[in-house]
């Protein structure tokens, strides 16, 4: 397989829409076909940069639990690209809620990044906490790259929301701001939004009539703040392993084994679970599960891109 095929195959392996969440309810005109030259783009713009530094923010709440939790969709991936980061000696950092921090760092050092590489960076402007990433466990300096993972993003009125419209905007802490565009002061970063429902950061990139037409409560979700580039996926971890395999591929490198492993994988969710406690957001389970498939369902994707890297 050429490259170019390898990152075809790679993107459509993650593009199914397991939860039937309306991402390609219009064949031709979907969430997926909107966003199709985005994913290339994406691992394009980080392969490139002469001195990547990537800062990948996750978390996205469940209310319908008492007390309301993180969900394992987006964390999980947030720590496979930190992990994918790490063996590609790019030096990186995250941020995420108080809430989803515990989970998080404890995915980190189950995967085998040592403790102290990671340094506490503080807060953010909106209290959002942001961690460092790197071997002398300093900071890694001003990010390239933002890369968000199934966080929630404001709706025309200014709403956080779930997929079934329930509003969350003041369970979390806002995120936007590492992402918006003033026309009058450049970012000084690209931005990548990862998502699989409408309501994520980066879905304002999709236009709103596509919305409108395949995704249920369309209307009341729609996240209306843009990234550069997009990538929409059958669950949004998946979109992290997408974007990591096409780095992977990009760069004439080859991962360890270790990385792409579905058993590997499976124990640092485990760890994170316990840890965060996060949940399951379709089922609201504190269980080792993603939006309610079983692991078998869930891992078909990265078993898939295994096989195109020839792992």
């Amino acid at each position: 397989m050429t490259d170019l095929d390898k990152l075809v195959a790679i993107l459509a392996a993650v593009q199914v829409d397991p939860g039937n969440r309306g991402l390609a309810t219009v064949p031709g005109n979907n969430l997926f076909t909107a966003t199709a030259t985005d994913f290339q783009a994406a691992c394009h713009s980080l392969a490139v940069h002469p001195n990547l530094i990537p800062l990948v923010v996750t978390g996205f709440i469940i209310p319908s639990v008492s007390p309301p939790r993180f969900e394992t969709d987006g964390p999980l991936g947030a720590v496979f690209l930190v992990r994918a980061f790490v063996e590609l000696k790019v030096w990186a950092k995250f941020a995420t809620d108080p809430g989803c921090y515990g989970a998080v760092i404890r995915g980190i050092i189950e995967s085998g990044i040592p403790h102290h590489w990671v340094q506490k960076n503080g807060r953010d402007d909106n209290d959002l906490l942001i961690d460092n990433i790197s071997p002398e466990g300093r900071d890694v300096g001003g990010v390239t790259h933002v890369i968000s993972i199934e966080r929630p993003g404001p709706a025309a009125d200014g709403r956080c929301r779930t997929m079934r419209g329930r509003d969350i905007t003041d369970l979390m802490l806002p995120a936007t701001h590492l992402f918006s565009q003033d026309d009058d002061t450049p970012r000084g970063w690209e931005t990548i939004g990862i998502g699989d429902g409408g309501n994520e950061i980066g879905m304002g990139k999709v236009p709103h009539e596509t919305v409108l037409a395949n995704v249920p409560n369309g209307d009341a979700i729609h996240c209306r703040v843009p990234t550069d580039h997009l990538i929409v996926a059958g669950v949004s971890n998946w979109g992290a392993y997408a974007l990591a395999a096409g780095l992977f591929v990009l760069l004439q490198m080859r991962p360890t084994i270790d990385l792409f492993d579905p058993d590997r994988e499976k124990r640092i969710l485990e760890s994170m679970v316990r840890a965060g406690p996060l949940i399951d957001g379709v089922t609201g389970k504190k269980t080792a599960t993603v939006d309610g498939l079983t692991w078998d369902e869930y891992v078909k994707p990265l078993v898939r891109i295994r096989e195109i890297l020839a792992l």
